[in-house]
């Protein structure tokens, strides 16, 4: 399989995640490509995947949209070291779900654990990027970026 087939089963894969995880309506956007450095300002998680294809999942929000997350999803606020925990235990929902969505597709994809990354970051590092903006309702905007660190075939 080419690896731009890969790409659109990933992306494809990510959507359905998101919509299979999150307990709200999502407005996904289009996904667009992201150039370097990227740019989180506030919140976010990042998984590796190995496999396949190498690369990583960063999920881009704020507290307050991982807040609203884990409110929707357990039903009381989350602040704090609980709140960490819990955006490093979604991005691990939502990458072990593609994972298995992928796999689908003959697309062997495996994650690493979750990195949490509180505060202004830039990555670096990566030969192609690809974000799917999305509106999480009653939540906020979050973007899903997924980068690509070789072009394995």
């Amino acid at each position: 399989m080419s690896t731009s087939k890969h790409i659109q089963t990933i992306l494809n894969g990510t959507i359905h995640s998101l919509k299979s995880i999150l307990p709200m309506n999502i407005d996904v956007k289009s996904p667009a490509i992201a150039n370097e450095p990227y740019e989180q300002k506030e919140m976010g998680v990042l998984i590796g995947l190995v496999g396949d294809l190498k690369g990583r999942i960063i999920i881009d929000g704020t507290p307050e949209i991982f807040g609203a997350i884990g409110s929707a999803m357990f039903g009381m606020p989350l602040e704090g070291p609980m709140l960490e925990s819990f955006t490093g235990e979604l991005g691990n929902m939502i990458a072990g779900n593609l994972c298995t969505y992928t796999g689908q597709y003959d697309l062997e994809l495996d994650i690493t654990p979750p990195t949490v990354m509180v505060g202004h970051t830039k990555l670096y590092g990566f030969q192609q990027a690809f974000k799917i903006p999305a509106t999480l309702e009653g939540a906020g905007d979050i973007i899903i970026l997924y980068t690509i660190d070789d072009d394995e075939e």
